[in-house]
């Protein structure tokens, strides 16, 4: 089980649509002491000049992804020191991404869950969404193959399609520290 007196990182990732945002805030909710850190809150901070991860030039986009994960887990590092377990929401695409985040958080047990309810789920969910928050991606299928030969063996790649939020959230909390370690 996840709790605050063992200030594990939870990183949930996924495809747009997966439901990190919504899962990941019932995570935090449900555990007394918990920061959720959201990636894309994190990248939009920056006001001039923001590229975004697909975006050109390219070398600026990965910079700024670079940024945001180091801020990620900077964030996390100084939550869980004061006691806080950190919940990232985030889009972590193959194993470069996941091994710079491990590395950043050596002090710390990471638990990684992939939320994988199809593509199907993840185009649905993604057209329910308020319009400002809907994120226009057309790369489902690229996406979701790279993702499972980048990270297929690693973490707890869940399929959520036919859990409600509050299900996941639950059995993450209950099940993610036998199941979703990395290190």
């Amino acid at each position: 089980m996840i709790t605050s007196e063992t200030p594990d990182c939870l990183i949930v990732t996924g495809m747009p649509g997966a439901g990190k945002s919504t899962v990941t805030r019932l995570v935090a909710e449900r555990l007394p002491r918990s920061a959720r850190l959201d990636g894309d809150f994190i990248n939009r901070l920056i006001v001039s000049g923001h590229v975004w991860a697909l975006g050109e030039p390219a070398d600026e986009a990965a910079r700024q992804v670079e940024l945001c994960n180091r801020n990620l887990c900077m964030l996390a590092n100084n939550f869980a020191d004061a006691g806080f377990a950190p919940v990232i929401d985030w889009v972590i695409p193959d194993r470069r991404q996941l091994d710079f985040f491990v590395s950043l958080l050596p002090a710390r047990k990471v638990l990684f869950v992939v939320l994988a309810p199809g593509i199907e789920a993840c185009q649905h969910r993604n057209t329910l969404r308020d319009p400002r928050e809907r994120f226009d991606f057309d790369g489902y299928e690229d996406l979701d193959a790279d993702m499972k030969r980048e990270l297929g063996d690693v973490g707890w790649w869940f399929d959520t399609a036919a859990l409600t939020p509050e299900e996941t959230a639950d059995r993450i909390i209950r099940e993610a520290r036998h199941r979703a370690m990395v290190n």
